[in-house]
């Protein structure tokens, strides 16, 4: 495989990192369609934890399978493939070294009592190690009471996983007692929350496309005095890869609740206009039937490739 300048630029921005970590992050960059653009387009599969499995997959009943979720994502030439250790585990020798996967490492579910949003770690670094996977995946909260021992649980999987040469996907999602709905993909708490999986050592960053709402009063005051522009979408994924070391880091964003065609295919437009590395979509692929999710994907990519 020979590596893109594309890539190796991007490679560059991780001084410190092991050769592993920078030759998984060339794994995934190289992979499928988009390989040696710098853009990445990722399947993720951990909504059966987090929502349940009819809601997540009776719309497209082949989803029930993980076999189906490995399939797509080769067959649409996407650059890695995420989920839980149990659905990685029953793909992991008929997919071998077919594509990349990055390992969920933990997780939370819709069963839960009201309180503090937090997640439970339910796979390991070595669980990562022996499926072959290119990354763990793990979701911080910021913003929850609960947040801090996720940062400190994230610190020493991280520091595990790059030793071994696995690297580190964070999803970064506010969630918390005094944050509000608008308050979850408010502009400025969206960076902030970015910001804070950078700080953690996240390789991939992994956040929601961000409202121009401005949430937190004396952020409000600095976005205004600086004139900080947050008018359109392409503008704000700017701020957020600004906020992610001045775009040293990979920023890839979640494709959200199922919606419309015409709506994931501007959303990735704009995600290309503001310099974001690229989508990482599921719901709105995989409940979709193949043949319509195919279609999509294709779409998707020929934006990132434009």
């Amino acid at each position: 495989m020979t590596i893109t300048s594309t890539v190796q630029s991007i490679l560059r921005n991780y001084e410190g990192e092991t050769p592993g970590v920078k030759a998984n992050l060339a794994r995934m960059l190289m992979q499928g369609r988009l390989a040696g653009t710098g853009r990445m387009v990722i399947l993720p599969v951990d909504q059966g934890f987090e929502h349940g499995p009819a809601r997540s997959f009776a719309v497209n009943s082949e989803a029930y399978d993980p076999h189906y979720h490995y399939q797509l994502a080769l067959d649409a030439g996407l650059s890695a493939y995420a989920a839980p250790l149990g659905p990685l585990e029953a793909g992991a020798d008929t997919f071998a070294g077919q594509i990349p996967t990055i390992l969920k490492v933990n997780s939370s579910n819709s069963l839960l009592p009201a309180g503090p949003k937090t997640q439970a770690v339910t796979a390991t670094v070595d669980d990562a190690l022996r499926l072959g996977c290119a990354a763990i995946g793990f979701t911080i909260y910021p913003g929850s009471s609960r947040s801090l021992e996720m940062f400190e649980d994230i610190a020493e999987m991280r520091k595990e996983a790059a030793a071994k040469g696995v690297a580190t996907v964070i999803w970064s999602y506010p969630r918390g007692e005094d944050l509000d709905s608008k308050g979850e993909t408010a502009v400025d708490v969206t960076a902030y929350a970015a910001h804070i999986a950078a700080l953690l050592g996240a390789h991939i960053i992994k956040v929601k496309l961000p409202t121009d709402h401005l949430s937190q009063p004396e952020a409000k005051k600095v976005y205004e005095a600086q004139k900080i522009d947050v008018s359109s979408q392409a503008a704000r994924v700017r701020h957020v890869v600004q906020a992610c070391f001045n775009g040293r880091r990979l920023v890839v964003f979640s494709g959200g609740a199922a919606k419309g065609e015409d709506s994931v295919l501007q959303d990735g437009r704009d995600i290309h206009a503001g310099g974001g590395n690229g989508s990482i979509i599921g719901r709105n692929v995989f409940q979709r039937p193949r043949a319509e999710a195919l279609a999509l994907l294709e779409q998707l990519v020929g934006i990132y490739t434009a």
